[in-house]
């Protein structure tokens, strides 16, 4: 039996889990939170915090975004003044509410697609425009189309750009050049961008992500959205941060934010995440070593067992996006008919917007046991197709 807490295999069936909402037999292997228990760390924060017994009201204290601070100069030089930080209950309620405070309805909000589905769902909610600028994609290699982002930034009614940084679902790592790039655009044309961090803390060992607003002199029109929810798997306390220097963006979202009641922690909250990011790097980096040995294994089993399938390569996320084109109606459906034919839940490309059509994004952030049932089971539903 293995001694790596990683490899434990947690039933969480009959939990209320999302996740495996699912019949019996099947594999959910779609939406992005991990089979793993958090660190030991917040677990025993927790704990201590549930014997207390009382859950009245609570309020970000000052540790918190200390802890926040810490980390981010800790691991990435990112200094962030606490003052610019402050509390949200996730990404999404940011997400809306920021549409909601700084795009009149009838606007245009830009996005990169394939991207996350619910980018889509926080603009399209609020009476908004998408306007998306397919990401180019040139033998599994992303990039941004810049010359398209300078028409698209040009628009009148272009306001504000949600980012996704690393991306999901293609598993990019943005790199300076590219961030000053879409930065220089934004500013020269007045447009807000709002990046979404939720993925940063996952990435493969040597490679870390750039926070963006650790990029010196970007803080005028540059926002983010950061959490340590889906590196410690806390997706279900419900706990991000925003950090905003420019006090004109502040004031509009802060507002807005506590006009939709997301400003206020539950009794959990801050006491989950300032113990992940104070004493959690140990087990994050075993964490990323793990999924990330989960992604060779994955890689290596799909080029040598799976004809007609090819892996898009990531550095960050833990999740594998995967170009079915090859196979029956260029891929399109496949997730569906795999599940039915199978029982392995994947999440279909095609929910992430132009681009996304006859791929598949696979959730490797499990047991390598789980890895391994899923990977045979992708084998027979491409066997039959």
């Amino acid at each position: 039996m293995s001694n790596n807490p990683f490899d434990e295999i947690i039933d969480r069936r009959h939990t209320g889990s999302y996740k495996w909402d699912v019949d019996e037999g099947e594999l959910p292997m779609w939406v992005a939170d991990m089979d793993f228990k958090t660190a030991p760390c917040v677990i025993e924060a927790l704990t201590k915090r549930l014997s207390h017994g009382v859950f009245g009201y609570s309020y970000p204290e000052k540790e918190w975004a200390e802890a926040y601070v810490n980390f981010f100069q800790r691991h990435y030089g990112w200094t962030i003044d606490s003052k610019d930080i402050f509390f949200s209950l996730g990404v999404v309620p940011t997400l809306s509410s920021s549409v909601r405070a700084l795009v009149a309805p009838g606007e245009e909000v830009v996005i990169f697609p394939p991207v996350y589905n619910i980018f889509y769902n926080s603009i399209r909610n609020n009476g908004c425009v998408i306007k998306e600028v397919p990401l180019l994609e040139r033998d599994g290699d992303y990039r941004m189309d810049f010359p398209a982002v300078e028409e698209a930034f040009a628009s009148p009614k272009a306001k504000l750009c949600i980012f996704c940084n690393p991306h999901n679902p293609v598993g990019r790592i943005w790199n300076e050049e590219e961030l000053r790039a879409l930065y220089d655009i934004a500013k020269k044309n007045g447009v807000i961008i709002l990046s979404d961090e939720i993925h940063g803390l996952v990435t493969k060992p040597g490679h870390p992500y750039l926070p963006f607003l650790s990029l010196s002199g970007v803080e005028d029109c540059v926002y983010a959205a950061i959490s340590p929810t889906k590196a410690f798997n806390l997706a279900g306390i419900h706990t991000s941060a925003i950090v905003i220097s420019n006090p004109e963006i502040r004031k509009k979202v802060e507002r807005r934010l506590n006009t939709d009641e997301c400003a206020e922690p539950n009794a959990f909250s801050c006491v989950a995440s300032t113990a992940a990011l104070n004493e959690g790097d140990e087990w994050l980096a075993k964490m990323n070593e793990y999924v990330f040995k989960n992604r060779a294994f994955a890689e290596n089993f799909i080029k040598n067992e799976i004809q007609n399938l090819r892996v898009i390569p990531g550095e960050g996320t833990y999740l594998l996006w995967v170009d079915c084109r090859k196979l029956k109606d260029s891929g399109k459906g496949f997730a569906a008919k795999a599940r039915k034919e199978t029982g392995l839940f994947v999440s279909d490309g095609a929910a992430y917007g132009t681009g996304g059509e006859g791929f598949i994004r696979i959730n490797l952030a499990c047991p390598l046991e789980r890895v391994k049932d899923g990977l045979n089971r992708l084998k027979e539903a491409v066997a039959k197709d």
